[in-house]
C-alpha cells in the first residue's frame, strides 16, 4: 500500500523558492533542499524527481504567481498609468528593503541559466511573452482611457515596460546603486507613457 505524503506539494515548491531565489540553482545543493523544505532526500525526489525538476516546477509556480498577480491589478486598476507607476515605485521599494539583494527570481534565473537550458529558457521566453501580453492589454487600455499618450504602439510600450520592470529587478541585484538611479528610470518611462 502506497503511503500518503504527509506535506503540501505547493508550500514545499514555496520553499522551493526561496532557497532558489536566495541561493541560485548553482548554489542550492541537495543538502539544502532537504534543509530548507524539510523534507527527506526520498519524500524530495519521489514527488519532485531531480533538482532540476524540482528548479522547473518551482519557476513555473513563480511565474504563475507573479503573472496573476501584475494581471490582477492591471485588470482593476481605473488608471493603468498611475498603478503602472505604482508597480515600479514598489519594485523600488523593495529593491532597497531587501537586505540580501534577491531581485527577481525569474530574472535571476534567465541570466544564470537560460542562456544554457532550454527548458529554463522555454519558462523564461513563456514568462516574456504572457506578461508582455498583460502590459499590452493595460496599455491598448490606457489608450483607449487616454490615460497614456497613443502616439506609440502599444505593443512597443508593452516591451519597453516589461523591460524596464526587468531592468529595475537586475538593477536590484548590484549593491550600492543610489535611488536616484531607480527614480531616473521611472521618471524616463512614465514621460514616455
Amino acid at each position: 500500500m502506497a503511503r500518503l505524503k504527509e506535506f503540501n506539494e505547493e508550500d514545499a515548491l514555496d520553499k522551493a523558492i526561496e532557497i532558489f531565489w536566495n541561493k541560485g540553482y548553482n548554489g542550492t545543493s541537495a543538502q539544502d533542499l532537504v534543509t530548507h523544505l524539510g523534507l527527506s532526500r526520498s519524500s524530495l525526489y519521489d514527488t519532485f524527481g531531480d533538482k532540476h525538476s524540482l528548479f522547473i516546477k518551482a519557476l513555473q509556480r513563480y511565474q504563475k504567481k507573479s503573472y496573476d498577480d501584475v494581471s490582477s491589478v492591471l485588470q482593476k486598476s481605473t488608471n493603468i498609468k498611475e498603478t503602472i507607476k505604482e508597480m515600479f515605485a514598489q519594485a523600488i521599494i523593495e529593491s532597497f528593503e531587501d537586505k540580501i539583494t534577491k531581485g527577481c527570481f525569474m530574472v535571476n534565473s534567465t541570466v544564470e541559466l537560460a542562456l544554457h537550458d532550454t527548458e529554463i529558457a522555454k519558462v523564461v521566453n513563456d514568462n516574456r511573452q504572457k506578461m508582455e501580453e498583460v502590459f499590452f492589454l493595460a496599455v491598448k487600455r490606457g489608450q483607449e482611457l487616454n490615460q497614456i499618450s497613443s502616439s506609440t504602439d502599444p505593443r512597443l510600450l508593452a516591451r519597453f515596460i516589461f523591460n524596464n520592470y526587468s531592468g529595475i529587478r537586475v538593477l536590484a541585484r548590484s549593491t550600492g546603486t543610489p535611488k536616484q538611479v531607480f527614480d531616473d528610470v521611472l521618471k524616463v518611462l512614465l514621460s514616455i507613457l
